[in-house]
């Protein structure tokens, strides 16, 4: 719809949505008030309901260990599809770094199916009907009830023994309101799932784009190899937070995938006052009070007054403005996790580009749009064998 509408109507354009009017602001020059204006003229509340029967009610690192014993488990050589290996690999270093040690230890694959039912109940038509009564609505809330059901023994648990553990579990039971009020176990179990949708599920999507074309373009893949053979040299085997910021090649190769195929293809806000936007080209349009203000990452990041050839993968392209580049949103409200999923990615292929030698044997992957998190469509077939990089 937006590359039909684009040429014709513009940067600003609104479509009626049943009862309700969306406003598309495209371009950056437009866009910078919708990630830019406080949450009492644009807010993400009302326009995100759809999140509650995933989250709960009034809801919104060990990578290193967790990714050299994953893939310590495959052969010395064989065919996987990369899609579900990171896939699983991601969720098991996500609930290491963020769900605690009962979950990992104890629960994990219960808790990693659960969660699987969880992401597959987030359909596109979950946004305008979140309870409508669908085999995967109806799957998402048994996991959901499943899910509170583990987390509200575990916290019973650690209140019980007066134990205190170091990781982000722990801080969602000690946190309190800004009244002094204290979560409740609805509200944590919430927070753990929300931190997990953020930790896993963009993650490994990106991973697996990341992989597919570095695979496929060899002159990027050869440039990122040569990286990890400067880096070994310079540290051997050693990685750390301070080598992996180090990674330049492999940071664009994955910010690149990230510009073609942001998992998000749409953010929104809830307009709360009158404003208006200027375009590149001097028009100026009212946006008025009630509208639901959008914009889309999927089709602001490829452009081509912004970006050139944008359809191609290039990773030596970066070099746009404020509001160009939005895979991670923007201003007051831009993803707090992006270190993290970096620090994932790069820890993942990193390791995977030092130990084997990998080849993609499957057709190029398309994109799935069935889901309200754009990912990738069909296996990714790849052919790996062990070496050691010197």
């Amino acid at each position: 719809m937006l590359r039909d509408e684009y040429p014709n109507l513009g940067s600003v354009f609104t479509v009626n949505l049943l009862h309700k009017k969306m406003t598309f602001l495209i371009d950056p020059e437009v866009s910078s008030h919708f990630f830019k204006a406080p949450e009492s003229d644009l807010s993400q509340q009302e326009v995100y309901q759809f999140n509650v029967p995933t989250f709960g009610p009034r809801v919104v690192f060990d990578v290193d260990y967790s990714v050299r014993f994953y893939f310590s488990k495959w052969g010395e050589s064989g065919e996987v599809d990369l899609k579900d290996e990171l896939q699983r690999l991601i969720i098991l270093t996500a609930s290491r770094c963020l769900l605690g040690r009962e979950v990992r230890d104890q629960l994990f694959d219960d808790v990693s199916a659960l969660f699987h039912d969880l992401d597959n109940g987030m359909l596109p038509i979950s946004v305008l009907f979140s309870y409508l009564p669908l085999p995967a609505h109806r799957r998402r809330d048994r996991a959901r009830g499943k899910l509170s059901e583990i987390f509200s023994k575990i916290i019973g648990s650690r209140k019980r023994s007066g134990k205190s553990e170091n990781d982000m579990l722990q801080c969602f039971i000690e946190s309190k309101y800004k009244d002094g009020r204290q979560t409740t176990e609805s509200e944590v179990t919430g927070l753990l799932i929300a931190a997990l949708f953020a930790g896993q599920h963009t993650s490994s999507i990106t991973s697996t784009w990341t992989g597919a074309y570095v695979m496929k373009y060899k002159e990027h893949f050869s440039a990122a190899l040569d990286e990890q053979k400067k880096l070994m040299e310079k540290h051997g085997d050693k990685i750390d937070h301070d080598i992996l910021s180090e990674m330049d090649v492999l940071y664009r190769c994955i910010k690149e995938a990230l510009r073609l195929h942001p998992p998000l293809i749409m953010l929104m806000r809830a307009s709360h006052s009158d404003f208006n936007v200027t375009t590149r080209d001097g028009k100026t349009y009212d946006i008025p009070k009630g509208h639901i203000v959008a914009t889309s990452p999927v089709f602001a990041n490829r452009l081509p007054h912004i970006f050139k050839n944008p359809d191609a993968y290039d990773p030596d392209r970066f070099s746009a403005g404020a509001f160009s580049y939005i895979s991670f949103g923007g201003g007051r409200h831009g993803c707090l996790g992006e270190p993290f999923a970096y620090l994932q990615i790069k820890a993942i292929w990193s390791h995977l580009l030092r130990n084997f030698e990998l080849e993609l044997f499957s057709p190029f992957p398309e994109i799935d749009w069935n889901a309200m998190v754009v990912s990738v469509k069909g296996n990714v077939m790849v052919r790996y064998k062990r070496r050691q990089l010197s």
